[in-house]
């Protein structure tokens, strides 16, 4: 995506939001794209609402749970105007995914409290198998890792970071010896009922 064109998109994703969320504590609006965050896939956009932190904690307890209090508040009180946000930007031609999360320095490789809303059900290809059903699963993965799953969506081959891990595991399921390995896990586990 060009510069001008997400310039564009966070000016209009700016005021969408100072507008459907007037008097919130609101201390900036960002539009991140791939390369700007590791969280962000190919393809895909970030529309994050950062909250003022609010003020009087002292203690990094009490900091925490004033942010999660502040997180909280602007949740309930801005619940359905939220999702109404949520299913516009699920009319965009890509992928958005809608974060809100509140300012401040947090401390090196922890995330405070954040909420954060994706698209509604997308069309899912390369093998995700099952009736549809999926259990969320969450993985830290290093720099390699990332890079082997964006190159699946380059490709073409996935739509997103899941959907490439799904794709990739059915590759597993295709081997024979991912058979032989369960049948032995099989084994291991009625070995392990015996004692």
């Amino acid at each position: 995506m060009e510069q001008a064109d997400i310039d564009r998109l966070k000016q209009q994703f700016d005021s969408e939001v100072r507008t459907r969320f007037q008097g919130a504590p609101i201390e900036r609006v960002e539009v991140l794209q791939y390369g700007d965050e590791p969280s962000v896939e190919p393809g895909q956009l970030l529309g994050r609402i950062v909250l003022e932190v609010p003020d009087g904690e002292d203690t990094s307890e009490g900091k925490r749970k004033a942010r999660e209090r502040r997180l909280d508040e602007f949740h309930t009180a801005h619940r359905d105007t939220f999702h109404e946000l949520r299913r516009e930007l699920d009319r965009m031609p890509m992928s958005v995914v809608l974060e809100v999360m509140v300012g401040g320095d947090e401390p090196e490789g922890e995330h405070g409290p954040r909420l954060k809303l994706t698209g509604g059900p997308r069309t899912l290809t390369g093998g995700g198998g099952g009736d549809g059903q999926f259990t969320p699963v969450m993985a830290r993965l290093g720099e390699e890792d990332l890079e082997t799953l964006d190159t699946l969506i380059t490709a073409g081959i996935a739509a997103s970071r899941a959907e490439a891990v799904r794709w990739v595991l059915a590759r597993i399921r295709e081997r024979p010896a991912y058979e032989q390995l369960r049948a032995r896990a099989r084994e291991i586990e009625d070995l392990k009922a015996q004692f």
